[in-house]
């Protein structure tokens, strides 16, 4: 466990930090060890064409619309304060260059087909939430885990959420793809247990077209996180993503790359699934890559390459 920082005057309360939530899930067992609650944070510097969470995407609040429960009875363009929702068709319209997310049609919506995904909540108010469930972390091994989006995104606000639970005593744990400025992460890991860190593709030029951005401070900070905070548990991740990134040269240099980071690391082989796909739909935007999910037998063939390396590999996780 890394040594915490002490508190500074004049510095807001933790618990009175502000940030915006899409989800809190209960008795998750695959973001970290043991059972733990995952707080899913808004925001993310990267746009991978194969998002499955594109709600996570942007840090403001967003519609979700689900069409085919909508009976056109008008309720939502009543009440919309931006004038962003019109009736055609016996279906209601949104032009989302107006909508803000502000919420009222959700609220006056009789069929549940309008929700806002995104909630702003202090960092009191979650730990609230995560704190609830501090009997079954104590009696699993498990604990808290930030993710997204990306956790880093709003780091005044999960640094806050990580510092109240350390000081109750939870396990804490940071799901995050590593593309953020060192400081950040510096000022933020003392109050972190384990590290689950992506690695989409290690090539540069195709890092680029897949995510929107360099791979290049990704893989420097995985380097920094093993060096400078070596009692961290450091999980890697690697999304397999069939046409995107799951050829064996990229899948073997990954792995060869995370070996050469100088510890003992577990490296958890991610199939891509379709699950995200309806979401693009919901927020009424043009979705990912028509993708085929991995077989299982190319997941065991990636599993075997990885372990061939000399490192210890499972799939899902």
């Amino acid at each position: 466990m890394q040594k915490q920082p002490s508190r500074k005057k004049n510095v807001k309360p933790a618990e009175n930090i502000q940030g915006f939530v899409f989800n809190i899930q209960h008795y998750s067992i695959h973001d970290g060890p043991g059972i733990r609650t995952t707080v899913f944070t808004k925001g993310c510097p990267l746009s991978c064409v194969w998002c499955q969470n594109p709600e996570s995407q942007s840090i403001a609040p967003q519609l979700f619309f689900t069409s085919e429960k909508c009976t056109g009875c008008g309720a939502c363009a009543a009440v919309c304060p931006e004038n962003a929702i019109t009736i055609a068709d016996g279906k209601s319209r949104t032009n989302r260059l107006l909508c803000k997310g502000a919420g009222q049609c959700a609220a006056v919506c009789p069929n549940e087909a309008r929700n806002i995904m995104g909630k702003q909540m202090t960092a009191g108010e979650v730990f609230k939430d995560v704190n609830a469930d501090a009997v079954f972390y104590k009696r699993s091994g498990g604990g808290v885990t930030i993710s997204g989006g990306e956790p880093l995104a709003q780091p005044d606000f999960t640094r806050a959420i990580f510092r109240l639970c350390k000081e109750a005593g939870l396990a804490t744990a940071l799901d995050t793809c590593g593309h953020a400025k060192w400081d950040i992460f510096k000022s933020l890991l003392p109050y972190v247990d384990v590290v689950l860190y992506d690695f989409k593709h290690l090539d540069i030029g195709a890092h680029w077209e897949l995510t929107g951005v360099s791979n290049e401070l990704i893989l420097e900070n995985a380097g920094r996180i093993t060096r400078e905070f070596p009692g961290i548990t450091f999980v890697a991740r690697i999304p397999v993503v069939p046409s995107c990134n799951d050829d064996k040269e990229n899948i073997s240099r990954t792995a060869q790359f995370i070996k050469e980071l100088g510890k003992p690391i577990k490296v958890h082989l991610l199939p891509y699934h379709r699950l995200g796909e309806t979401k693009y739909e919901r927020l009424e935007k043009p979705g990912t890559l028509k993708i085929t999910p991995p077989t299982e037998a190319h997941m065991e063939e990636l599993r075997r390459l990885v372990e061939s390396l000399g490192l210890t590999a499972v799939i899902g996780g």
